[in-house]
């Protein structure tokens, strides 16, 4: 009898919050004002060519800074908790806890290079606003740089076993991953600004 086996699967959990459409509203308000007002957040992204706006390197407080932030950590924070129980964590006493959190305002062309998140567990983005042609997230399976020689997956190969992935998220999903998958966000062709909140959580 042959029987093949999926070992090591990696796992990318989708979401709908619910009651979205004011939370959303509230959110890219919110967001909206404080990439207009973050002159450290503006002049970091000038400095490093980052078409649009991003929070990551100027403030770590945004869930002090504003109540919608707060209320978004709450609503992440169970499905966080689902994604963990999905994936079988043994967390023994410790828990899952928000360690970083900041808003993506991004303009057209912009895009951002694969990387991962190191020091976290669990990482992932909120999508407030995606407006039509905005770009895609795209995922690289982790083991890809240890193939050597394997030969290209076929075109109409199932998700499951593609090299990459992309993914078109709406606005009020909140996408989940462990944070060494290698994902890159595409150039953007929208006009309109491609708003998201991006975050990672560690066990505390």
């Amino acid at each position: 009898m042959t029987q093949i086996e999926n070992l090591f699967a990696t796992k990318l959990y989708r979401a709908a919050l619910a009651r979205a459409r004011a939370f959303d509203a509230e959110l890219e308000k919110t967001c909206t004002a404080i990439a207009r007002e973050d002159r450290a957040g503006q002049k970091w992204c000038k400095a490093h060519g980052y078409k649009g706006y991003t929070s990551y390197a100027s403030l770590d407080d945004l869930t002090r800074r504003a109540p919608v932030f707060a209320e978004l950590e709450k609503r992440l924070d169970a499905h966080v908790a689902k994604f963990s129980r999905a994936v079988e964590f043994y967390l023994g006493r410790s828990k899952f806890a928000l360690d970083s959190i900041w808003i993506n305002v991004m303009a057209e062309g912009g895009a951002h290079m694969g990387h991962i998140h190191p020091h976290s567990v669990v990482s992932g983005t909120y999508y407030v606003s995606v407006p039509k042609g905005a770009s895609a997230i795209r995922f690289e399976d982790p083991r890809l740089p240890l193939m050597m020689a394997a030969p290209q997956k076929r075109e109409n190969a199932g998700r499951a076993n593609k090299n990459f992935v992309t993914v078109m998220p709406k606005p009020g999903t909140v996408l989940l991953w462990e944070s060494f998958l290698r994902h890159e966000v595409l150039p953007n062709g929208a006009r309109g600004k491609r708003i998201s909140v991006s975050f990672n959580y560690g066990m505390h």
